[in-house]
């Protein structure tokens, strides 16, 4: 008759000890046997229960608080929000237990105190964003201990400790800082199980619950789906329960479990939106009346949830089983009542409690399916956006890649034409209608109707530029052409390559085991491309040499008439003496002696280059757990190998980038570089030759400021070069000068930022820069979109060269606080995407700093460079936004392509902050639309 009451709380205190990134095998593996000796002992030997319990991707820290807290499954989007984090609105425990006049005392992670405002009657947070802290963060919470557990004064006590997830962040799951802070884990939960046991009294017992946020990957990083994050252990300990011995951990629980768990623990009502179930055993130690009460209570929440989400919920087998189960238990409580005692009863009872077991596993399994509720129209707004731009970049390629380097969109006609009205006006209309029918709750219909029709007009003017366009091209065609087509001879081999590549890594986007190992369409695509060089740069020293004068002057003649039709063609064409087919004579004589050699050398020598970046970092998802250079040189026992390199690489680095550099600038550049060494010799990465241990280490805050002092003072020196080149005097050297010292400035951010097993890779990036400026580029005249293409692709592959992938996992989140001594939110999180994204900005800012140069041979080749690195980006981003709203219900669309999307939209962000300064750096953009 009392089933709805909510059943009197099982525990008096429950203390939840939360450990940032605990990895299962640090508890259950020789780590916890060697480190945790008393934790490992209670759960072998004493009253507790011990689970591996999986956390659903995304594995960062706020969406795994709210899981654990609402029993539900965050969504993706909570990656970004996991920087800010905003309170919680949902139903959830901290909540209901504040309402049932429970008092909660809180201390960690101050992520808790941004989720649940006004909900501790005392709290004291620690920001979890300043990772190079390994000890304070946790002595902030060990403080308070001792006066806690001598007071009466509350009834839930949550720890959060972060050292351990720090010390993954900074030095990885095998450093041998984690030995000792494992050991102060253990001596944490020794005293507080010690204390709950001595308090006990004779009517309830108290809980102590120990568990991880997520686990830590191979690098020491957390936010995908490979084992070492998802999987963390689950202990339940209390003297409620039998001792056991030699009990290995139950194989796995989804973590969201421990919220209906708790709640019937603490007497609470299981929070609304929970699609986990109770962990049985915990409850296992009552009567057989009160265990159905506890499944039945979960099974009608679920059952609910599933009525509030789904129309035809009836025909739902979890639910079918849970009303079967119901009838059952009525049955068994009616010979219950009758006095029944028997064993018949006891086993009735135990297949009452299969039957609702098998229910709620059914239910919980739909709910969690039925999760992803998807903002379509939304989705589809924006993606109309994105098509409507590329169509017009790609409209645009003849005119924007002409001699003149227009990039004309007609905006003028179009907004006092008819049609553009009447798109606006059918637009809003649509808007009108989805937003008066939507059910759900929908983005675009909760703004400003003066925001929406802004939106409308937008998508009509783009609409119109789009139509003209295609009308103008329509126009052109059918004007008489002064010299016949172009013959499909006038694409060169490295033009089919390009283009290949492109549609080829476009295409690949769809499937989700080429999302995971994109490095290998990279390196693929740059191997294949060293080839096609070697190729062209053979033909040109040893088969154009053999070409008679008059076989020249016919090319020549070719030549005139492809310029004339260039219009229709993808790429620009230089000067006719300069081109690729009529450089016949003047290559070979370029050409000559040990530089001849060099040249048809270079392609192999950047070959060698590459295959020795990729065994320097393994990436990816299949064989990111195979053992790789980078691993070797971070261990302890080779320090004074890794120390070696990084001395190696800063002079190699200072060697290649101080040779156009003004000589303030070398000077700042090599104290700069002295500066990084010091830096990684005071946080304990390298060194100095004359130190025979690094006990003193430092967080190395002076000596990174100390570099970024050089930092600022090279880049500001460049700036000032280039100012001075485009206000007053239209002087290249000094523009030219301007712009590589502020290559340079980020070069030393690159190299500061940068761990020191990744200081190579800067070096192989200068080294391949050089060697392709020198010996590849110049003597085969290539024209500004395939040097644009090629700058690009290289940029990508040194993406992954520095050991990124599309996993949110390889994100070094250290880089964004070098030189911090506290979280601050905007430095963090530009350095943390400097260093991601170092490879594609260098390549960049190094293609900007060649077709300045180029500009005496080709005035437009800034422009032609800037739209052909616009165009490269957006054509794959809008493909994929496509692709991945098709895939919304694939399985891997939260572990594979969402963070993907993260990826693209982060690097579309920077793009567009690179076209911006191409913009301001090319003289010739006065004279266009």
């Amino acid at each position: 008759s009392n089933w709805t009451k909510i059943p009197p709380p099982l525990f008096r205190k429950v203390v939840i000890v939360l450990i940032d990134a605990l990895r299962d095998d640090f508890v259950f593996g020789s780590k916890g046997k060697q480190f945790m000796p008393y934790t490992t002992q209670v759960v072998e030997k004493g009253t507790s229960y011990s689970f591996i319990a999986e956390a659903k991707p995304p594995t960062v820290t706020m969406p795994r608080i709210k899981a654990l807290m609402t029993g539900s499954i965050p969504g993706f989007i909570d990656v970004i929000v996991n920087l800010n984090s905003p309170a919680l609105l949902d139903d959830n425990l901290i909540w209901q237990a504040k309402t049932a006049g429970k008092r909660i005392i809180f201390y960690g992670d101050d992520t808790w105190v941004k989720l649940f405002p006004k909900h501790f009657v005392e709290y004291d947070g620690t920001t979890s964003f300043f990772v190079s802290d390994f000890t304070e963060v946790d002595d902030n919470v060990t403080r308070h201990l001792d006066r806690v557990l001598k007071r009466e004064d509350w009834d839930l006590l949550i720890l959060h400790y972060l050292g351990l997830d720090h010390i993954g962040h900074m030095t990885g799951p095998n450093s041998p800082l984690v030995g000792p802070k494992l050991r102060e884990m253990d001596n944490v939960l020794k005293k507080i199980h010690i204390s709950l046991l001595s308090k006990e009294e004779a009517s309830l017992p108290n809980l102590l619950v120990v568990c991880g946020d997520h686990g830590m990957s191979e690098t020491g990083s957390h936010g995908g789906s490979s084992e070492g994050e998802v999987r963390t252990p689950l202990l339940f300990i209390s003297s409620a329960f039998e001792k056991r011995s030699g009990i290995k951990p139950k194989q796995s629980q989804e973590l969201i479990k421990a919220l209906s768990t708790l709640a019937v623990g603490l007497g609470l009502p299981i929070s609304r939106n929970s699609v986990g179930n109770l962990i049985l055993p915990v409850v296992g130690g009552k009567t057989m009346r009160e265990q159905l009460r506890f499944v039945h209570l979960n099974g009608f929440q679920l059952s609910r949830l599933l009525q509030e989400n789904t129309p035809a919920y009836e025909k739902d087998p979890g639910y079918e089983h849970f009303k079967i189960a119901e009838k059952s238990h009525g049955n068994w409580i009616k010979l219950y009542l009758e006095g029944n005692n028997s064993e018949i009863l006891l086993n009735f009872g135990k297949k009452v409690l299969k039957q609702y077991l098998e229910a709620l596993k059914t239910l919980s399994s739909s709910l969690s399916k039925q999760v992803a509720q998807y903002d379509m129209y939304s989705m589809m707004v924006g993606t109309v956006i994105i098509m409507e731009v590329l169509l017009l970049l790609l409209l645009s390629i003849p005119k924007a890649l002409s001699s003149r380097a227009e990039f004309e969109v007609p905006l003028s006609p179009p907004l006092f034409s008819l049609l553009f009205y009447l798109m606006c006006l059918m637009l809003c209309a649509v808007h009108v209608i989805v937003c008066t029918s939507a059910e759900s709750l929908c983005y675009f219909c909760s703004i400003s109707w003066l925001t929406a029709v802004g939106v409308m007009m937008l998508i009509s003017a783009l609409m119109c530029g789009i139509l003209s366009a295609i009308a103008k091209i329509f126009e052109n065609s059918r004007l008489p052409l002064k010299n016949p087509v172009v013959s499909s001879s006038s694409w060169s081999e490295i033009d089919v390559l390009i283009l290949m590549g492109t549609i080829g890594h476009v295409l690949s986007l769809g499937a989700s085991s080429f999302i995971e190992e994109e490095h290998q369409t990279w390196y693929f695509l740059i191997n294949t491309l060293c080839l096609a060089l070697c190729q062209e740069l053979c033909r040109n020293n040893f088969l154009l040499k053999e070409c008679d004068p008059q076989h020249s002057t016919t090319v020549k003649q070719n030549f005139e008439s492809i310029r004339e039709a260039s219009e229709c063609k993808d790429i620009d064409i230089p000067a006719a003496g300069n081109s690729k087919l009529g450089k016949a004579t003047s290559s070979a004589e370029l050409i000559n002696g040990s530089d001849k050699w060099i040249s048809l050398a270079s392609p192999w020598i950047i070959l060698i280059c590459c295959r020795l970046l990729r065994s320097l970092n393994q990436t990816g998802v299949q064989w990111a757990h195979r053992p790789d250079f980078g691993h070797w040189l971070t261990s302890s026992e080779h320090k004074s190998e890794l120390s070696f390199l990084a001395a190696v690489s800063l002079l190699m680095i200072f060697f290649l980038v101080q040779r156009r550099c003004s000589l303030v600038s070398k000077i700042a550049m090599a104290l700069g570089l002295l500066g990084v060494y010091s830096y990684r010799a005071a946080i304990g990465n390298v060194i100095f030759p004359w130190q025979h241990d690094s006990k003193d280490i430092s967080k190395g805050i002076t000596e990174a400021r100390f570099v970024y002092v050089f930092v600022l003072g090279i880049v500001f020196t460049g700036t000032k070069d280039l100012l001075k080149s485009q206000v007053i005097s239209a002087d290249s050297s000094v523009k030219d000068t301007g712009l590589w010292d502020v290559y340079s400035g980020l070069v030393l951010l690159a190299a500061l930022l940068f761990r020191p097993h990744n200081l190579p890779v800067l070096v192989f990036c200068l080294l391949i820069q050089t060697m392709m400026t020198k010996y590849i580029w110049r003597p085969l005249k290539f024209d500004a979109a395939q040097i644009t293409i090629m700058h690009y692709w290289f940029g990508q592959a040194f993406f992954y060269f520095q050991g990124n992938s599309n996993g949110i996992a390889t994100v070094d989140v250290s880089a964004g606080f070098v030189g911090l001594e506290s979280y601050v939110e905007i430095p963090a999180i530009f350095l943390t995407a400097f260093a991601t994204y170092a490879g594609p900005l260098l390549w960049a800012i190094h293609l900007l700093c060649y077709l300045s140069s180029e500009v005496s041979r080709n005035s437009s080749a800034v422009g032609h460079g800037c739209f052909c690195y616009a165009l490269m980006r957006s054509i794959p981003v809008a493909i994929y936004i496509i692709l991945v709203t098709g895939l919304r219900y694939h399985l891997f669309i939260w572990s594979v392509f969402s963070p993907k999307l993260l990826y693209e939209g982060v690097h579309v962000f920077i793009t567009a902050a690179i076209c911006l300064f191409f913009t301001a750096m090319d003289q010739n953009h006065s004279h266009r639309v």
